[in-house]
């Protein structure tokens, strides 16, 4: 085995996976790290070697990233990275940037009588959480924390993007459940699509949360200039403290323009529609 593979094998992989993991997915990683920038395309044989693969093992993993538009294969069986790769590293340093840009508007929003405030995407027909503030008034009846994915349509933010969605998108959505629907309840579309009109005639949602009891709800889209949805964003607070009309009055405007402001940092920062 060559120094550099020798260096692969050491620092990419220890001598003993756990159990749990997929040996298969780790194979197909290694693969990926036997690249360097410093590289031209690669052989078959020189990529097994850096990933201490046999060669039939390689070459399967490679028709497969080929498949999948992670890899290129040039006419001389050679084998290099596609700018697709890049995608997974500038989606994790987008979020991470977003993040810390999107708090300060969020925290921006909370106190009062308003409990928390929160921005997510639209992943797979699931809303994803990418930030949350809360104000620490009121112990909420769900911790929602980042990173925790909701079928979009029992999420409130997730109706505000839905109802503002091209209709092949919007049907593409809701075209399957994803694995987080378990364990929460399910609205028929023919329930569904007269209130994401209704969302779309007045252009935000208000009502009570579908999977906190006790909590009211007001979410906006956050949509580019061209009108797309890109995220949405929101705030609650317990029924008991503020109602539905009092919480519209307190906090629809300085909700619009929290999402106009996140809406021009996504687009500046190139994060745009992240889901």
């Amino acid at each position: 085995m060559s120094p550099k593979a020798q260096a692969v094998t050491l620092s990419k992989r220890p001598e003993e996976l756990a159990k749990s993991s997929v040996q298969s997915l780790a194979k197909g990683l290694r693969i990926l790290e036997a690249f360097t920038p410093e590289d031209e395309p690669l052989t078959v044989t020189e990529i097994a070697e850096r990933a201490d693969l046999d060669p039939g093992t390689a070459y399967r993993m490679l028709n497969t990233l080929v498949a999948l538009g992670y890899v290129a294969r040039s006419e001389k069986r050679r084998y290099v990275l596609t700018l697709k790769v890049l995608d997974l590293g500038f989606n994790a340093i987008g979020r991470r940037d977003l993040r810390s840009s999107v708090r300060p508007i969020l925290r921006s929003l909370v106190g009062d009588k308003i409990e928390a405030a929160s921005f997510g995407v639209l992943q797979r027909g699931s809303i994803v959480y990418v930030e949350r503030v809360r104000a620490g008034l009121t112990r909420l009846g769900i911790d929602i924390r980042i990173g925790s994915d909701i079928p979009a349509p029992v999420n409130l933010l997730g109706q505000a993007i839905l109802a503002f969605l091209p209709q092949a998108d919007l049907d593409q959505a809701l075209a399957k459940p994803g694995d987080s629907a378990a364990g929460y309840p399910v609205i028929p579309r023919p329930r569904l699509l007269p209130q994401l009109d209704v969302i779309r005639a007045r252009g935000y949602v208000l009502d009570n949360s579908l999977i906190t009891a006790g909590l009211v709800v007001l979410a906006v889209p956050v949509r580019d200039d061209s009108g797309y949805p890109i995220a949405a964003v929101s705030v609650a607070a317990p029924v008991l403290v503020c109602s539905g009309k009092e919480l519209e009055i307190i906090a629809l405007q300085r909700l619009k323009e929290a999402a106009a402001k996140i809406s021009n940092i996504m687009q500046i920062s190139g994060s745009n529609r992240m889901g």
